[in-house]
């Protein structure tokens, strides 16, 4: 979020129940999102691997009050098992699931991405950042009822290619896939699944990829809006989707980028100051 900005207080999720995936820092798009929708009246649980991501998680999530917090390994069948039965121990219910879990090989996320894709690195990207997500929506479908909302994160390197984004891109492209397929799936439950591409932003998984500072500049000078992706922005259409706000909407990839995605061609204006 912007340095000094909060999110005003509201009662659009008043009542509800939401799992959050993919919390690192305060400075996660998940932890973005996690703070619009606390400030909407929503009680939340929070997942984590492993002890480290534990300390850096935690007094975020005691700073806005919430208090189930669940270690969870999206790779392992028994931890999501566990993670998700404690979830409906200390909730009963799921009104809604934010999916921020994404991971591919820092050798791969840079030059080639033909020479530098490996079989092992292929199917980890998949495994951690595609099928975590259909195993997290089937899982949390079955606390839902008519209503329910699940959101995952994707970025525009699974539409067009974006320089060393490489088996990232790819994975987010099956995400996307995924994110349509669910959505008919749940349909007939009542449960909306959609999916918010946000543009370059100041995160861990930017920091990953080979030239990441450079995107958030050419994010700025080749959008619509000339400015920023923010995290209010991002947080805002969660917000959206997952409240009765988005009552009508599911299947979609929701582009928050300053309009970025839809520029062909920069103008001479922005060629020149690149």
């Amino acid at each position: 979020m912007a340095e000094g900005w909060s999110f005003p207080k509201g009662e659009l999720l008043a009542g509800k129940k939401g799992l959050v995936m993919g919390v690192a820092n305060d400075k996660s798009i998940a932890w973005g999102i996690a703070s619009q929708l606390a400030a909407q009246g929503a009680e939340l649980a929070f997942t984590y691997m492993g002890e480290a991501l534990e300390r850096r998680v935690r007094p975020l999530v005691e700073s806005i009050g919430a208090e189930v917090m669940i270690p969870a390994d999206v790779t392992d069948d028994g931890s999501m098992d566990a993670a998700f039965a404690e979830v409906e121990r200390r909730f009963g219910r799921l009104d809604f699931l934010v999916h921020s879990i994404a991971f591919a090989n820092r050798e791969e996320l840079k030059g080639s991405f033909i020479d530098n894709t490996t079989r092992e690195g292929f199917l980890t990207a998949m495994n951690v950042s595609v099928f975590s997500f259909v195993d997290s929506a089937r899982r949390a479908a079955r606390l839902m009822q008519p209503g329910g909302s699940i959101i995952t994160m994707t970025y525009l390197g699974s539409e067009r290619v974006i320089p060393n984004y490489n088996t990232m891109g790819v994975a987010k492209a099956a995400l996307e896939a995924a994110t349509r397929y669910a959505a008919k799936d749940l349909g007939s439950k009542g449960v909306r699944v959609n999916a918010i591409s946000a543009g370059a932003m100041r995160t861990l998984s930017l920091a990953g990829i080979a030239g990441g500072r450079e995107k958030l500049s050419q994010g700025r000078k080749f959008s619509a809006l000339k400015e920023d992706t923010s995290m209010e922005g991002v947080a805002g259409a969660a917000l959206w989707l997952l409240s009765d706000l988005g009552r009508s909407t599911t299947g979609e990839v929701v582009h928050v980028d300053a309009g970025f995605h839809m520029i062909g061609l920069p103008d001479e204006e922005a060629e020149q100051t690149a």
